[in-house]
C-alpha cells in the first residue's frame, strides 16, 4: 500500500467527552459498517466498558475513506482511554500514530486530563486537531471553549472544529483535516523491517495476537522474525488489520501499516511492549525502536476468596485477566486473618475497582479485599533501598533509616468559587500548594504538591462532592520523598491482625487508629468474653476501644440473703470468663474488613 495514503491517528480526551461515540461516527461515515448493524460503543467491547461508559482498553481499528480529492486513504484509528489510571494505555497508542484528536466537550470544556494528554501528544511530536464536541448540547459554549483552547494550550482557537459526534454534524470535516493536516508515515518500504508492539492481547485458540505499526519494511506470512528486546525468534502465521468485529486477514502489512501478526505465541510474557521486530537474519543490523516506560504500579492491595476452596478458581480468573492486561500484576501471598490469597499491583483505584469486578463477573467468584496501599521506598541502615508494596513486607523499625513515599504533581481545574474548599482540601491531605492559574472568567487550575497515598483512595469522590461534579484531576508522580511514616499494627483481644496493618503519618496515626477501632467494635459480634481492640505503633498503645462481654445474670436466683453469696456468683463467673478468654478465639466477620477499608480510603466508619 502506498503510505503517502495512510493516516495513523488517535482520539485523545478526558473521560466521557465523547471519543467512542466519534468512533461510531467515523465507522458510519467511512462505510466500515452498515447504520443497521452499528452500535452504541462499537469499539468498547467489554460490558463494563459500555455500562460505565469508559474506555478501559485501547482498540484500533482500520477505516477506508473516500476524500474530497476523489483518492481513497487508509485511517488507522486508535482509541484510547480517558481515565487518569490507563495514561500509560494513552501513551501507548499515541507512539504508534502521527496525529491525534483532541477532544473536549463543548459544555465542560478544558479537563485536567485534557492538558495532561495534550503534553504526552506534544511530546510524541504528534500533529493536533482539536475537536469542540457535543455542540448540540443546551449548555454549550463553544466561543469559551475556543478561547481556552487557545490559553491554555497555546493552539490557535481558528483550527477548532465544531462538532457533535451524537447527531454527526462535524464529522466530515474532521475526516477531510485528517487527511490534510496529519502527515503520513514515514518510513523506508524496501528497508529492513521494523515494527513497533504496540498492544497485545491473547486469545484461547489462536495464542498472543500482536498489535504492531510498521516503521520500515514489511512483514508477511512465513517469515521468520525476531523480538529484538526478548530475543526470541517465530515464524509468522498470520498478519491482518482490525475491523470492528473481527481480524482481516491481509497477505502483507508495509511501512505505516497498523495491524496485528499471529505466530503461535504461547504466553502474553514472551510479547513486550514497545518492543521491536525484525527479521531474524537481519536482528544484528536492526536499531531497535525507542521502547515504552513499563507500566508503573502505584496501588496494591490483597485480593482473597471468602471461602478457602475457592483459591484454585481466584488463581484461575487473575491468569486469564492478567493475559489481557499487561499493566496488572498479581502474587501468591497468605494472611493469618484471611487465609490464601494474592498480592495484586494496579495503576489506579480506577483500575483496581474495574479488576475486582471483571474477577467476580467472570469467575463468579466472592472475593475480600485488604485495603489499598502505595508503594513506599525503605533505605535500611546499611544502605540497602528496598520497595515496600504491603505493611506486612516492612523490616523491623530498628534498621530503617529513611522511610520515603511518593509525591504527586496534582493539578485540579474546577470553578473559581470553589478554591477555599479545595486548597482546604489539599491541604488537609498533607498537600502543598504551588500554582494557581485562571484558565477563564470563571474556571482555576489549582496546582500542588501531595502524597500519592492521600490522593489515590477517596480524594477524587471529594473533589466531585465539593465541586459539585465540575472539578476533575490529573496527577503525575514526581519520585519519592522522606516522611513520618509508621506502621499501625491493629490487635484483636492482644493478636495482631496482618490484614488490618496500615502504613500512616505519625501526625494522623491516633486519629487514624481510633477511627478503625470504633468501626471494628461496631461489627465484630460480642462474645461470652470480654474484647480488647487496640492500635499500637512498634510496642506503644495509641488508641483502644473494648467490645463488652455478652452476661448472663447469675445473680438473678438470689432473692434477698447475704450480699457475700451473689459475690460468690459473681466472682466464680469472672474466672470462668477469664478461662474462656484464653483459649476463646474472636470471629472477624468480613464486613468488618470491608467497613475498615471504608475508614482507611478515609470516609467516616
Amino acid at each position: 500500500m502506498d503510505p503517502s495514503r495512510i493516516r495513523n491517528f488517535s482520539i485523545i480526551a478526558h473521560i466521557d467527552h465523547g471519543k467512542s461515540t466519534l468512533a461510531d461516527r467515523f465507522l458510519e461515515a467511512t462505510g466500515t459498517v452498515r447504520k443497521e448493524a452499528l452500535e452504541e460503543q462499537m469499539l468498547d467491547g467489554m460490558d463494563l466498558e459500555r455500562e460505565r461508559g469508559i474506555t478501559i482498553k485501547a482498540k484500533a481499528v482500520t477505516m477506508t475513506y473516500r476524500a474530497s480529492d476523489r483518492k481513497e486513504y487508509t485511517l488507522n484509528l486508535i482509541d484510547t482511554p480517558g481515565h487518569v489510571d490507563f495514561s500509560y494505555e494513552v501513551s501507548k497508542a499515541l507512539q504508534a500514530c502521527e496525529g491525534a484528536l483532541l477532544l473536549i466537550d463543548a459544555a465542560q470544556g478544558i479537563e485536567a486530563q485534557t492538558v495532561a494528554n495534550t503534553h504526552l501528544a506534544e511530546k510524541c511530536a504528534l500533529t493536533l486537531i482539536p475537536v469542540i464536541n457535543k455542540i448540540d448540547l443546551a449548555t454549550a459554549r463553544p466561543v469559551e471553549i475556543e478561547e481556552e483552547i487557545e490559553t491554555i494550550l497555546l493552539i490557535e482557537k481558528e483550527r477548532a472544529i465544531r462538532a457533535s459526534a451524537k447527531t454527526g454534524v462535524g464529522v466530515d470535516t474532521i475526516l477531510e483535516r485528517i487527511v490534510e493536516e496529519i502527515p503520513p508515515p514515514q518510513g523506508d518500504p524496501e528497508g529492513k523491517l521494523r515494527a513497533l508492539i504496540f498492544d497485545s492481547v491473547f486469545d484461547d485458540f489462536r495464542g498472543v495476537i500482536v498489535h504492531l505499526r510498521v516503521i520500515d519494511g514489511s512483514i508477511r506470512r512465513g517469515d521468520k522474525i525476531r523480538m529484538k528486546g526478548v530475543g526470541s525468534t517465530y515464524e509468522v502465521l498470520e498478519v491482518g488489520v482490525f475491523s470492528p468485529r473481527k481480524l482481516e486477514r491481509r497477505d502483507a502489512l508495509g511501512v505505516g501499516e497498523v495491524g496485528y501478526m499471529i505466530a503461535s505465541i504461547k504466553t502474553l510474557s514472551d510479547v513486550r511492549v514497545g518492543d521491536t521486530i525484525c527479521h531474524d537474519k537481519e536482528a544484528g543490523a536492526v536499531e531497535a525502536l525507542p521502547g515504552y516506560q513499563a507500566p508503573q504500579h502505584m496501588v496494591f492491595c490483597g485480593i482473597y476468596p471468602v471461602q478457602n476452596k475457592d483459591f484454585d478458581a481466584l488463581r484461575k480468573a487473575l491468569e486469564k485477566l492478567a493475559l489481557n492486561d499487561a499493566s496488572f500484576s498479581f502474587t501468591p501471598e497468605s494472611s493469618e486473618a484471611l487465609g490464601f490469597g494474592f498480592r495484586c499491583g494496579f495503576l489506579g483505584l480506577l483500575h483496581m475497582e474495574i479488576v475486582q469486578e471483571r474477577l467476580e463477573r467472570e469467575s463468579n467468584v466472592d472475593i475480600v479485599q485488604t485495603a489499598p496501599n502505595v508503594t513506599y521506598e525503605i533505605v535500611t541502615s546499611s544502605g540497602e533501598v528496598l520497595n515496600i508494596d504491603s505493611p506486612a513486607a516492612l523490616p523491623d523499625a530498628a534498621v530503617i533509616e529513611q522511610f520515603r513515599e511518593p509525591i504527586v504533581r496534582l493539578d485540579i481545574i474546577a470553578p473559581s468559587e470553589f478554591v477555599g474548599g479545595l486548597m482546604t482540601l489539599a491541604i488537609d491531605r498533607r498537600g502543598k500548594f504551588l500554582n494557581q492559574e485562571y484558565v477563564s472568567e470563571t474556571r482555576v487550575l489549582l496546582s500542588f504538591e501531595v502524597p500519592l497515598s492521600e490522593i489515590v483512595f477517596d480524594f477524587y469522590d471529594k473533589l466531585k462532592s465539593l465541586t459539585r461534579g465540575y472539578g476533575t484531576m490529573d496527577y503525575e508522580v514526581l519520585g519519592f520523598r522522606e516522611a513520618k511514616l509508621v506502621k499501625m499494627r491493629i490487635l484483636v483481644s492482644g493478636q495482631e491482625v496482618d490484614a488490618l496493618s496500615m502504613i500512616v503519618h505519625r501526625e494522623n496515626a491516633e486519629q487514624r487508629g481510633r477511627k478503625v477501632l470504633q468501626v471494628l467494635r461496631k461489627h465484630i459480634p460480642r462474645h461470652m468474653f470480654e474484647v480488647a481492640l487496640q492500635a499500637a505503633i512498634g510496642g506503644k498503645i495509641i488508641a483502644r476501644e473494648s467490645i463488652k462481654a455478652l452476661r448472663k445474670q447469675v445473680t438473678a436466683k438470689c432473692y434477698g440473703g447475704d450480699i457475700t453469696r451473689k459475690r460468690k456468683l459473681l466472682e466464680k463467673q469472672k474466672e470462668g470468663k477469664k478461662r474462656m478468654k484464653m483459649v476463646g478465639n474472636v470471629e472477624i466477620p468480613q464486613n468488618a474488613f470491608l467497613s475498615v477499608l471504608g475508614v482507611q480510603r478515609g470516609e467516616e466508619g
